[in-house]
């Protein structure tokens, strides 16, 4: 019996100190989307690949108001079909189909290039920025002695976040950190999920 005491005791003494331990972890939050917002590096690379899609889509407008010019323009010859001229309007109408045909397979081409390009320019600009971002979230974490940080922002939809009942917000510490002001994010910060019952 005496064996069983001493066996409960050391269990609760075990159970006592895991929940001490659990306490002691401090856990903080911040919103990655206002940090991006004013990370003049993520606005510049934002910019860049903007640029980049408007420029490629342009070149694709411009293809296909031709395939739109030249579809018109045998639409019309095909109206000037008559017995007289079929041989020479149906070898015109032909050439006019194959040439759509071409133009059509270009525009095809183009898009897809146009999206690899854009998606390869977004991985050449964004893995430095996310790592300094990620460096500067270690950084402040550390500094404050922070063992979680979640991020409480929208684009991250609020996967990564359980529970949280106040905390610590280091969104304005990890601005700091990179240098940039401690101003409102341009885009609206996410909303804080209220307490689990």
């Amino acid at each position: 019996m005496r064996k069983l005491i001493n066996v409960f005791f050391v269990a609760a003494g075990l159970l006592l100190t895991a929940n001490v331990a659990n306490a002691q972890q401090k856990f903080g939050h911040l919103n990655s989307d206002d940090i991006y917002a004013n990370m003049p590096e993520a606005k510049n690379a934002q910019t860049t690949l903007e640029t980049l899609a408007k420029t490629k889509q342009a070149e694709i407008d411009k293809m296909i108001a031709e395939y739109q010019t030249k579809a018109s323009a045998a639409e019309a010859k095909q109206k000037t079909l008559s017995e007289a001229n079929k041989d020479v309007v149906i070898k015109e109408l032909q050439a006019a189909q194959t040439d759509l045909q071409d133009l059509e397979k270009r525009i095809g081409e183009a898009r897809t290039k146009a999206t690899n390009d854009v998606q390869a320019k977004q991985g050449e600009l964004f893995p430095p920025i996310n790592q300094k971002l990620a460096s500067a979230m270690s950084a402040v974490a550390k500094e404050k002695g922070l063992a979680y940080v979640f991020d409480t922002s929208v684009a991250q939809g609020f996967n990564n976040l359980v529970y949280f009942d106040g905390g610590e917000d280091i969104t304005a510490a990890v601005k700091t950190k990179l240098g940039i002001s401690n101003t409102p994010a341009a885009t609206k910060p996410a909303a804080t999920p209220g307490k689990k019952n």
